[in-house]
């Protein structure tokens, strides 16, 4: 089962706070809504790649295996079908839920 990609532009801040497993770590961190998934894993001590931190690049792209990540920019550099096959970029991607993400 894949997860949820949506977009919601100019999205309310919160300080909802999620958890983030990486299929390849043992333990789980805590992403914050109002910040991108990227920036919780550096936070927490895990080095995703990444290099342009603003969706162009695609250095950073990783798969949702499990829940719903939403995006402030109308189409961050995805096609509609990478999309729908659960991929995301964790750089401009925020959590909306608790996530499963292979790395």
């Amino acid at each position: 089962m894949l997860g949820k990609i949506t977009t919601v532009p100019d999205a309310p801040t919160n300080s909802t706070t999620f958890q983030v497993q990486l299929d390849s770590q043992p333990a789980s961190f805590p992403a914050s809504a109002d910040q991108t998934v990227l920036l919780s894993a550096l936070a927490a001590g895990h080095a995703l790649a990444s290099s342009c931190r603003n969706g162009v690049c695609r250095t950073c792209i990783c798969r949702l295996h499990s829940g719903r990540v939403t995006y402030r920019m109308e189409w961050p550099g995805l096609s509609a079908e990478e999309k729908a096959e659960g991929w995301f970029l964790p750089c401009v991607a925020y959590p909306a839920s608790d996530l499963v993400v292979a790395k």
